[in-house]
């Protein structure tokens, strides 16, 4: 029994059909990337043969319609829950974050786009033949959406697209690009959302390094009078930003289910250190103060997990609100810098080593803190939602 096994094994929350699939997400993992995830890590992207390799596995049509090739018909948001944190045993945030980078780049479409749109898209996507990236944030930005600048003006039956999108996580190898545009006046009233093909004339992409999630590829796009046709618009013209905000929930849950899982990973590694490594005549785990840092660890872990799945289940029921993620997604990026410094503490230098998971995951820390809404906004939409206050 695993880490991550034990404690959902005394979770009212999950049942056989979650641990079924759990562990055959888990022989995925085991065979299909743990063997290549450091070579990934240092070429700085994905095989596209992976994607159709999850396709093919059920993972990349998990909880999606059935008639797009998904799999929804018995499926809950905790097995979307269970999913990734099988995907965080191998300790690179990268990996999820471009494997499943449709999961944010998709929802829109299906949510908001036409029958022949969603028709067009969704079928290869999920079977992992094309892939979907969600372009949002821009270089003068950032979390600051309702202000974008890349502008979209009509011509006849298509919109001619200026500007560009930064940090675009799976920017470099995506077919399509769900773009936040600017079609009206300012602010988030003149905000559309389009659907980009990557290889149109006028796209072009800039490979970016990054500290952490190095197997992701991530770019920098600028568009010059690229011709989108009118039949790519997802949802109505100047109708795009609730597209935009109602995928930020889903993508702040499955964030913090990200950072609980990458702590246990790390707790894990730290605990084995621990009981293997003999300093003063004893193993570490043998002195009281190492036994304090795990027991801590593992304490801000459950607390995070416990707030983790009270959220899934107001999902669940209906009766979730923006501001529960917003203040989730803090509580779960702040955990797991704690844990993750913890780790690098106990294991000393071997945490420093590349290619040691604690190593990987304390570089991904600040991506986690940042990515999705930073700590500040995300505190700051909280306290206007429950205290009023601000527009």
């Amino acid at each position: 029994m695993t880490y991550f096994d034990d404690w959902r094994a005394r979770s009212p929350h999950y049942d056989d059909t979650h641990e079924a699939l759990a562990q055959s997400v888990r022989r995925f993992v085991a065979q299909e990337i743990a063997p290549h995830i450091d070579r990934w890590e240092a070429e700085g992207e994905l095989p596209r043969d992976l994607h159709r390799k999850a396709a093919a596995a059920g993972i990349l049509g998990l909880r999606y319609p059935e008639e797009y090739g998904g799999h929804s018909a018995g499926f809950d948001v905790f097995h979307g829950l269970v999913l990734t944190e099988e995907l965080a045993a191998v300790g690179a945030g990268g990996l999820s974050a471009s494997l499943m980078t449709h999961g944010i780049g998709l929802p829109p479409v299906l949510a908001l786009g036409s029958d022949e749109l969603k028709q067009r898209v969704a079928p290869p996507v999920l079977a992992g033949d094309k892939i979907i990236a969600l372009g949002i944030t821009e270089a003068g930005g950032g979390s600051d959406v309702a202000n974008l600048t890349t502008t979209a003006v009509r011509q006849g039956d298509a919109f001619i697209v200026n500007g560009g999108k930064m940090f675009i996580t799976s920017g470099m190898r995506a077919d399509w690009l769900t773009c936040a545009v600017r079609t009206g006046g300012a602010g988030a009233g003149g905000i559309s959302l389009l659907l980009i093909d990557m290889d149109a004339p006028g796209v072009a992409r800039t490979r970016l390094d990054k500290m952490g999630w190095r197997c992701s590829d991530t770019a920098a796009i600028h568009f010059t009078d690229v011709r989108v046709p009118a039949d790519n618009l997802i949802g109505p013209e100047n109708g795009g930003f609730i597209g935009i905000m109602r995928n930020f929930n889903s993508e702040r849950l499955g964030m913090a289910m990200g950072c609980c899982a990458y702590a246990r990973v790390a707790l894990a590694e730290a605990a084995d250190w621990a009981q293997q490594r003999v300093t003063f005549g004893k193993p570490l785990v043998g002195h009281q103060s190492i036994r304090i840092k795990l027991a801590d660890m593992a304490r801000q872990i459950d607390a995070t997990q416990a707030w983790v799945d009270l959220c899934a289940w107001q999902v669940k029921e209906g009766r979730d609100r923006p501001a529960d993620f917003a203040m989730l997604k803090v509580q779960a990026t702040r955990m797991l810098e704690h844990v993750a410094r913890e780790a690098a503490q106990i294991l000393g230098g071997a945490s420093y080593i590349t290619g040691s998971k604690v190593e990987r995951i304390y570089r991904e820390v600040r991506v986690n803190a940042i990515g999705g809404g930073s700590e500040e906004i995300m505190l700051d939409l909280a306290g206007r939602q429950l205290f009023g206050g601000g527009r």
